[in-house]
């Protein structure tokens, strides 16, 4: 390549063609690390929370349900669920987005008077979106959204309001008369959009409303729960026309199941004790009483033995194992009426045939639970997990650093393609930054090409002092070429 009688320009011109060939080397070197498997951008992570109100864990086994029955076979599913207490929609669906435990994160019933704010919430009513309601928690669109992400909310109990003064970045303020498939459309173009949501959230009123007209085991459900599979299907096909099915980490369930009631299952109060003793709040299974200045023993001694399908309790009494103790918004007194049973003031208020609220531990409260996607194992099955649990179950999903909670990742952690971690789980918090998850592929390129750099450059460098070493002593004619074309001091 280079003679041993060469000119300055030639030697300029054989190190600029061996720069050429390692140049050529290094970027041949980056396209084939870019075009290796783990180096490939990472897909972005996507999740999709859907709650059918009130759908309970064994409705699938009532009819032919072929949706629910693609997702387990294409993913897991959890036989029992235990919701948080108290069972009822706003609590839940709470407890289901923050992974706090009813006392935890303040909404502790669908009616509920706050004592220090002087003022009464309804579900029903506008009032309900009042940030200070929501502001004792952070429910996972705004910590989704903290870290830069965005979310989208279609009716989920919660998301219309200004909770730490954070809306979802898409929403659909609450109007029960909205069909599903609006809800879905709405959703599902979220997640298409040029800047696409990483975290949604879905809620359909039914069969909630059904199940409290007709009672849970009454045979006109089952239509009702064909309908919940018919719109399920329905979602799955316009997560397949977008192109996203594959894609998005779709998670079935519910806030609480259902149970049969019966008129003649009442329990009632005025039978008991005076109306002038104490405020009601709330309603049946689970009835806050706010007894009148001075009557809280009265009210108590009156109620504590009415009646066995009764259990009554001073807030500083309630079972440990509800979580629903250490709040301001619980009642001095609390009623819990047994499975079935109904707490009434008297025969004239409404009954309905079917309810919720009881023991978080029964069975006929428990929801469904499927779910599918990238980050789900296919076809497996677990007997139990907690409501709590998903919480951190998601954030590990969508790479988030989750709030304080009270949920275990580790106990659901099976759920996952990556399975359980081999050892123990550390504490809820802290988690890893947001971003992590999406570290260790660029860090692998940048090292490669670090060292491919590194390398190319050496070999610069020896080609240019072999090269030089070459070169034959010349008359000192000109005093630029006469010096060496390095610096240092090159025995020639």
């Amino acid at each position: 390549m280079c003679f041993l009688s060469i000119s300055r320009t030639q030697v300029h011109d054989c190190i600029t063609s061996l720069t050429g060939v390692a140049m050529a080397v290094f970027l041949l070197g980056a396209v084939a690390l870019a075009m290796l498997p783990g180096c490939e951008a990472e897909e972005p992570r996507r999740l999709l929370l859907v709650s059918f109100d009130g759908f309970r864990w064994d409705y699938t086994q009532r009819v032919a349900t072929p949706n629910f029955q693609a997702l387990v076979e294409e993913g897991v599913r959890v036989e029992h669920v235990e919701n948080a207490f108290i069972t009822k929609t706003f609590p839940d669906h709470y407890s289901l987005v923050t992974g706090l435990h009813v006392e935890s994160h303040g909404i502790v019933g669908n009616l509920m008077y706050d004592r220090d704010l002087n003022l009464t919430f309804d579900m029903d009513l506008p009032d309900s979106r009042d940030p200070r309601w929501w502001d004792q928690a952070v429910p996972l669109w705004v910590t989704n959204q903290r870290a830069g992400l965005t979310s989208g909310a279609a009716m989920w109990p919660g998301s219309d309001a200004e909770i730490h003064r954070t809306y979802p970045t898409h929403f659909l303020p609450y109007n029960a008369s909205v069909p599903f498939e609006d809800r879905v459309r709405s959703l599902v173009g979220w997640f298409a959009q040029e800047q696409p949501i990483s975290f949604g959230v879905l809620y359909w009123e039914e069969p909630d409303i059904s199940g409290h007209l007709l009672g849970p085991e009454s045979p006109l459900m089952e239509p009702i729960i064909a309908d919940i599979d018919a719109k399920l299907g329905f979602l799955r096909q316009q997560l397949k026309g977008a192109g996203l099915y594959d894609r998005v980490n779709l998670v079935i369930t519910s806030d609480h199941g259902m149970a049969q009631m019966s008129a003649e299952r009442l329990v009632e109060l005025d039978a008991y004790l005076s109306r002038d003793l104490y405020t009601w709040i709330d309603k049946s299974p689970v009835v806050g009483l706010l007894p009148k200045e001075g009557k809280l023993e009265e009210v108590y001694r009156s109620l504590l033995n009415a009646d066995p399908h009764l259990h009554v309790y001073k807030k500083e009494d309630i079972p440990e194992r509800f979580h629903f103790s250490h709040n301001a918004r619980i009642m001095p007194i609390v009623l819990e009426a047994v499975e079935g049973w109904t707490i009434v003031r008297n025969k004239s208020d409404a009954i309905m045939m079917g309810n919720h609220g009881y023991d978080n531990t029964l069975p006929s409260m428990h929801p469904v639970f499927v779910a599918r996607g990238p980050a789900f194992r296919r076809r497996y099955s677990k007997a139990s997990a907690r409501a709590v649990d998903l919480y951190p179950l998601m954030c590990h999903i969508l790479a988030l650093s989750p709030e304080p909670h009270n949920g275990s990742l580790a106990s659901v952690m099976d759920l996952l393609q990556d399975g359980p971690p081999p050892t123990p789980a550390p504490p809820p918090t802290p988690a890893p930054p947001p971003h992590r998850a999406s570290e260790p592929a660029y860090a692998r390129v940048l090292g490669s090409l670090m060292g491919v750099a590194l390398v190319v450059g050496f070999l610069l460098v020896f080609l240019r002092q072999v090269t030089q070493r070459q070169l034959p002593a010349t008359p000192v004619s000109n005093l630029e070429i006469s010096r060496p074309l390095l610096q240092d001091h090159l025995e020639i």
